[in-house]
Order: structure tokens, then C-alpha cells, then sequence
């Protein structure tokens, strides 16, 4: 079942608290998605770390209600 876009966003908001996040439905057929993700927790975390902090947050929804989300994370400037 295909997830919506605030779904996404409100589970990675309840992860990481005062994250600014941009979701955008990449195909509109709820599978695949792009986030953008600014949260100051990011500090000090790798590219890697950081992804998978969000992939955390989705609660193992990657790869089974939702298909695909193109990633990007950055620190508040």
C-alpha cells in the first residue's frame, strides 16, 4: 500500500524533532518520493549516518510501502 506524502514527513518529524522537511511525490503513484531534510541533529553525523537516521525514522517502510525516496539531508546554516 502506497504511503502519502505527510505520512512520510510526520514520521520523520516525530524522529527528529524541529527538522525542516520538504517531501515531494516524484512520480504521483505514492512509491517514490524525494525528501529534503535540514535538522541541526545532523552535526557532527556522515552522509551515511545521516541517511540512515531518516530510514530509522521510517520505521523499515523502505523497500515495502515505500518504494524509493531520493534523499537529500543538510545542517540548518
Amino acid at each position: 500500500m502506497p504511503m502519502q506524502a505527510e505520512q512520510i514527513e510526520n514520521m520523520i518529524a516525530a524522529a527528529l524533532p524541529g527538522a525542516q522537511i520538504a517531501i515531494q511525490d516524484l512520480a504521483g503513484d505514492g512509491d517514490h518520493y524525494a525528501a529534503h531534510v535540514i535538522w541541526s541533529g545532523f552535526a557532527g553525523m556522515s552522509r551515511l549516518a545521516r541517511t540512515r537516521a531518516v530510514y530509522a525514522a521510517l520505521g523499515g517502510k523502505m523497500g515495502g510501502d515505500l518504494h524509493a525516496l531520493q534523499l537529500t539531508t543538510a545542517m540548518p546554516e
